[in-house]
């Protein structure tokens, strides 16, 4: 066999799981707005005087921290976290084993339940061990991105948060800006967050393509921000 297929057959799959960044995206809330323009351009620096085109060599960028794909850090989750900020939080967070369950069926602003992730593991004959990241596809990106229903997406209701936190899991993610449902359970499910010591990540794409495919390696690092409450991730899965 030729060795370049040998080679070939043998690269894990990577699945990008991450929102593209640009401006006028849509942001959470009052969030800041992605504002983006060309800060150095190579014609500039090759001194050529009011050139036609300006290409980019270097961009500057304005964004919050809980900007597109992100994980929260502790301190985000209250008051009394303050310290715990993204740059401590350990690695090992970021670099997991992960599960995708399938809550596609979920409508606009409905809780997912405890019943609804058991049923969804033995549906999948797949269990949620400690140390996870269990991401959660509700289809709300593809059906809702970008449309006056994508801030009303489904959530976790805080039983469900509190029941993940007890599994000892890493963290979990989900596809909408975020992880309950507004209102109603969101504010609850930070503060479970916090209270049991794990994380969430937010605005993900591209679960459906994880669903019904087992384990596979879950990788997210965020961005070193000193004292940060959150940070941009380039999230993937990580199939061998």
């Amino acid at each position: 066999m030729n060795i370049l297929l040998i080679i070939y057959l043998e690269m894990p799959e990577i699945i990008d799981l991450s929102q593209e960044i640009y401006e006028g995206m849509p942001v959470f809330k009052d969030l800041p707005q992605v504002k983006m323009e060309i800060h150095n351009s190579h014609e500039e620096w090759a001194g050529i005087k009011n050139p036609e085109k300006r290409t980019p060599a270097v961009h500057k960028l304005e964004l919050g921290e809980h900007t597109g794909t992100h994980v929260d850090a502790i301190n985000h989750m209250g008051q009394e976290y303050e310290g715990q900020s993204i740059d401590i939080m350990p690695l090992s967070i970021f670099y997991t084993e992960g599960i995708c369950l399938d809550f596609s069926h979920k409508n606009l602003n409905e809780l997912i339940e405890i019943e609804d992730f058991k049923a969804a593991c033995t549906k999948d004959k797949i269990e949620i061990k400690e140390k996870d990241t269990v991401l959660i596809y509700t289809d709300h990106y593809r059906k809702y991105f970008n449309t006056s229903d994508w801030p009303f997406g489904p959530g976790i209701s805080s039983d469900c948060a509190r029941w993940l936190g007890e599994q000892k899991i890493s963290a979990f993610g989900v596809e909408t800006m975020a992880p309950g449902v507004r209102k109603v359970s969101n504010k609850e499910v930070h503060q479970i967050c916090g209270e049991l010591g794990f994380t969430h990540y937010e605005n993900m794409v591209n679960l459906h393509q994880l669903i019904g495919r087992g384990r596979f390696r879950f990788i997210a690092f965020p961005l070193k921000i000193r004292g940060g409450t959150g940070s941009p991730v380039r999230a993937v899965a990580v199939f061998e």
